[in-house]
C-alpha cells in the first residue's frame, strides 16, 4: 500500500472511528486498539470495531498502489496529532507503515488485515432514509432519557417503532421518558409493515456525532439482530438489543391538575443557578401558587445556605409543590426547540409532562423525587 493524504482528512476519519474503543475488551483482545486501513474503490477506507459497534469512514487521498494493514490507532493518531506537515506518506512495507513527512519519518509494526475482526454485513434492503438534519434533531431529543442498565439492558437503547406511516423513537431509564414522532413526509422507506427494535444507547450516541452535515442524507438498514446507518462517506453497523421495551403507553398523563407556560431559557439559568445548593441527590424543589405570575425553583442546602429564582410564568390550576433532579429536568428541556414551553402537573408525586406548545410530535416525562 503506497499513498498520499492530508492531514486534515486523516483527522478527520480518525474523529469518526476513534470513540468505540473498548478498554475492557481491548484488554483481552489487544486487536481491539487498532484500526483497519485499506484502499477500496479509490478511497481510503478507516475501520475500528469493539465487537459490538463497528464504525468504517471513507477519506480521499492519492492512491499510488492499494493494500491493508491494521495498525495501532493511539500511536498513529498521536503521530498525526503532532505532525507540522499537511502532506503526509503512508507506505506499507512487511507489515510495517512507514509514515513520511518532509523532515519526519517513523515506522510502525501494523498486522495483517485477516488478524482483523470480521465486520459483519447487512443482506437487507429494508431501509428507512432521512435528511440528516431531520434524524439528528429527532435522535437527540430523546437519547438522554436512555440509561445503560446490566439488569434491565432494553432501558440502555432506543425504541425504533416503525408504524408505516410513522417513526415513533422513545427512550426511559424508568425515571424519565421521552418520545419523538417523525411523520412519513420526513422519510423514505420501502418497508410495508410495522416492526419495532432497539437500537443500543452507544450507537445512537455515535450516529448523533458523526451527523454534522445539514444537507446530507442518512440511510438506516435493518435485519432482526443487527442495524447499519450509512451516510456518504461513514457506516456505523451495531447489534440490535434482545428483550422487550417497556409499554409505556399507561403512564403519559391525559390531563392536568396544573399548567404552567415559561420561557425555556429562563428555566434553564433557573436551575444551572439553584444548582449550586443541591447535594449528591441533584434535588430542587419548584413551587407554583394558584393565580401567581411567577414560579419558584427552589434548593436548600443545610451546609451551604439556600437560594431561590423567580420566573414569570403563566399559570393555569392549583398550587403544587414538587421536587426533581435538577440534571433530569434540565435534560428534557434543552433540546426542545422553541422560545417558550408548556410544562403539565399532577400533584407533587405524579410525573409531569414536558414540551413545546408549537409541536406535538414530543414529549418528555420526568418522575418527581417523593416528597418524605
Amino acid at each position: 500500500m503506497k499513498i498520499i493524504i492530508l492531514k486534515n482528512h486523516l483527522k478527520a476519519g480518525f474523529e469518526i472511528i476513534s470513540r468505540i474503543g473498548s478498554e475492557n475488551n481491548s484488554a483481552t483482545l489487544p486487536i481491539l486498539k487498532n484500526f483497519l486501513i485499506e484502499t477500496i474503490d479509490n478511497k481510503i477506507k478507516l475501520s475500528m470495531t469493539n465487537l459490538e459497534i463497528a464504525i468504517t469512514c471513507y477519506i480521499p487521498g492519492k492512491i499510488i498502489e492499494g493494500g491493508s494493514l491494521v495498525i495501532p490507532f493511539n500511536i498513529l493518531n498521536s503521530i498525526i496529532n503532532n505532525l507540522q506537515n499537511e502532506r503526509i506518506n503512508l507506505d506499507s512495507k512487511n507489515n510495517y507503515l512507514i509514515i513520511k513527512t518532509d523532515n519526519y519519518q517513523a515506522k510502525i509494526q501494523g498486522e495483517k488485515k485477516e488478524e482483523f475482526p470480521i465486520i459483519p454485513k447487512i443482506e437487507s434492503q429494508n431501509f428507512l432514509e432521512f435528511s440528516a438534519l431531520i434524524f439528528k434533531k429527532a435522535l437527540s431529543l430523546v437519547v438522554n432519557a436512555s440509561q445503560i442498565s446490566e439488569i434491565k439492558p432494553e432501558l440502555g437503547g432506543i425504541l425504533f417503532d416503525f408504524q408505516v406511516n410513522c417513526l415513533k423513537l422513545a427512550a426511559t431509564d424508568s425515571f424519565r421518558l421521552a418520545e419523538k414522532n417523525i411523520i412519513n413526509t420526513q422519510f423514505k422507506s420501502n418497508i410495508k409493515k410495522g416492526f419495532k427494535t432497539i437500537i443500543p444507547l452507544k450507537t445512537i450516541q455515535e450516529v448523533i456525532r458523526i451527523l454534522k452535515e445539514e444537507n446530507n442524507k442518512i440511510t438506516v438498514y435493518f435485519e432482526p439482530n443487527q442495524v447499519l446507518f450509512k451516510t456518504e462517506n461513514s457506516e456505523i453497523i451495531s447489534r440490535v438489543i434482545s428483550g422487550n421495551f417497556p409499554e409505556y403507553q399507561s403512564i403519559i398523563p391525559e390531563s392536568f391538575e396544573t399548567e404552567v407556560s415559561l420561557n425555556k431559557e429562563e428555566l434553564i439559568n433557573a436551575l444551572k443557578l439553584t444548582s449550586s445548593f443541591t447535594d449528591k441527590l441533584n434535588e430542587i424543589k419548584i413551587l407554583i401558587k394558584e393565580k401567581a405570575k411567577n414560579i419558584e425553583v427552589f434548593s436548600f442546602n443545610q451546609i451551604l445556605g439556600e437560594n431561590q429564582y423567580l420566573i414569570p410564568a403563566k399559570i393555569k390550576g392549583s398550587s403544587v409543590e414538587i421536587v426533581f433532579n435538577w440534571r433530569f429536568l434540565l435534560d428534557g428541556i434543552k433540546v426542545l426547540d422553541s422560545e417558550e414551553i408548556f410544562m403539565g402537573f399532577n400533584n407533587e408525586n405524579k410525573p409531569i409532562l414536558i414540551k413545546s406548545p408549537k409541536d406535538i410530535s414530543c414529549f418528555y416525562i420526568l418522575m418527581p423525587i417523593k416528597s418524605n
